[in-house]
């Protein structure tokens, strides 16, 4: 049987599968010891440090991405550090691709513990201009990217009563000016999160979300425009972002202590005390900023 076959017929390996592959460590010297995690765009950013910090603890990770040059470079730095990883190009919005990807998984390590919906798109762009096909691509990215995975390696993580966590972002909480796709997406994966506890609390799958707030950001990273060009993000003040290994580090946490939600910032933890309790007064603080401070949004 095939790599795709096996996970899209949902068989899963025999139990306690022999893993020559993933290091042996002394108990208790890492957390995430022979664990394998999944983690989408994992090719650069947030996601490759996380990718990063859980191989530092113990865990065996399949790295992803749609650039095949950067992901190759990511797993070269990786083996060279003595991590126990794997990599599979696939972009997240093909189901048939998450197939496969989950198939490198249990080929190279034999099971799957940990899944981080990471990969997504964001944009810089008003509604008003927006070409209705990049809306598209930035929503598909934001939702299919994060339920074709899933859908893909569900019946491994039932058996391993696993942990699956959606990247969301602060944007999510109360909506942002110039990326409503985005804003969209994201606060579509938090509700999927709180349907999926229900749906399948016998499981024992836990389910959590992190709203991610302003984080440092590669020197290339480029979201969307209107017209679907890619564009530098946004200014942001950069005593307002975190850096990539805290947000990761944040991730780690909220895994291990399999939380429902973590909202990354003091920015964040404000945006949803004051949505939940002062809604109007969210909403004139916006406005403010985005009359007085347009460059923060374009």
């Amino acid at each position: 049987m095939s790599d795709t076959q096996l996970a899209s017929s949902g068989a899963a390996p025999l139990p306690h599968p022999v893993r020559p592959s993933v290091p042996a460590l002394p108990a208790g010297t890492a957390f995430f010891a022979g664990q394998v995690a999944l983690v989408t765009g994992s090719e650069s950013g947030i996601g490759r440090e996380t990718a990063r910090q859980l191989c530092q603890q113990g865990a065996a990770v399949v790295l992803n991405g749609r650039n095949a040059e950067r992901l190759a470079q990511t797993r070269q730095e990786f083996e060279a550090a003595g991590y126990a990883v794997t990599s599979c190009v696939a972009d997240v919005t093909d189901y048939a691709a998450c197939e496969a990807l989950v198939g490198t998984a249990l080929e190279a390590f034999g099971r799957l513990d940990i899944l981080i919906a990471n990969a997504s798109i964001s944009q810089r762009a008003y509604f008003a201009d927006m070409q209705p096909g990049v809306f598209r691509q930035v929503l598909d990215s934001n939702v299919y990217g994060t339920v074709f995975p899933l859908k893909a390696a569900l019946p491994h993580l039932v058996r391993s009563r696993g942990s699956v966590t959606f990247i969301s972002s602060i944007s999510a909480l109360n909506g942002m000016p110039s990326g409503s796709a985005y804003c969209a997406g994201k606060a579509a994966v938090a509700n999927l999160a709180h349907t999926l506890r229900l749906e399948l609390a016998d499981t024992g799958i836990h389910f959590g979300v992190v709203h991610i707030g302003f984080t440092q950001n590669d020197p290339d990273k480029r979201v969307l425009a209107a017209d679907g060009q890619p564009v530098p993000i946004a200014h942001r003040p950069p005593r307002w972002q975190k850096s990539q290994a805290e947000v990761a580090a944040i991730i780690l946490r909220h895994i291990r202590r399999r939380r429902r939600r973590t909202v990354i910032s003091a920015l964040g933890r404000l945006i949803v005390l004051v949505h939940t309790w002062l809604p109007r007064l969210g909403d004139w603080i916006v406005l403010r900023t985005l009359r007085r401070m347009r460059h923060f949004y374009e």
